[in-house]
């Protein structure tokens, strides 16, 4: 349930690389490494992660956010230990396919990030992330989950259906070539 939505050429200076599209952020991602997908919001981001054979997204955890630096630092972190080759982050593009100031902050969040130490190098895509939150919250209460510990896997499921939408296209993609 998306598509790739772009965000202009090379960003930063020696940084990463902001995909345009889906075919570009495919041709950047190195072989053999996992991939990071990112639901941000006001107060958590939602991170999920795959597996190196780009078939499978796992939600991983919620970051509290702080402020960018400590959240940047933490995502450099997971993004070290797994050793993750690329970036998804979730565009809130509203229903009419526009964007709004959500797509912007995420925008202006994913410019940041590829100056930070780290994760700067990694190609970065964004994937729409409309109706994820509302996938996530169905298959939590499908499972049973309790409003408590809803609250607390939301993003990172909502990270994960971001995540999974991407490399699905991404091995559709592979397919065709």
């Amino acid at each position: 349930a998306g598509g790739a939505r772009g965000g202009g050429g090379p960003a930063g200076r020696g940084g990463g690389v902001i995909c345009d599209r889906i075919e570009d952020f495919a041709a950047a991602i190195p072989v053999g490494r996992g991939l990071m997908g990112l639901d941000l919001g006001t107060k958590t981001i939602g991170v999920a992660i795959s597996d190196r054979l780009l078939s499978a997204a796992t939600p991983l955890e919620t970051v509290k956010r702080v402020k960018f630096t400590l959240d940047a630092a933490r995502l450099a972190e997971i993004a070290a230990k797994r050793e993750i080759g690329g970036l998804i982050l979730g565009l809130p593009t509203n229903m009419d396919g526009s964007e709004g100031p959500r797509a912007q902050s995420t925008r202006a969040f994913a410019r940041n990030l590829t100056r930070v130490a780290g994760i700067e190098g990694l190609p970065i895509a964004f994937w729409d992330e409309r109706l994820s939150t509302v996938a996530a919250e169905r298959a939590l209460l499908e499972a049973d989950t309790t409003r408590k510990r809803r609250a607390e896997v939301i993003d990172a499921v909502a990270a994960g259906y971001i995540l999974q939408g991407a490399l699905d296209r991404l091995r559709h993609l592979r397919a065709g070539s």
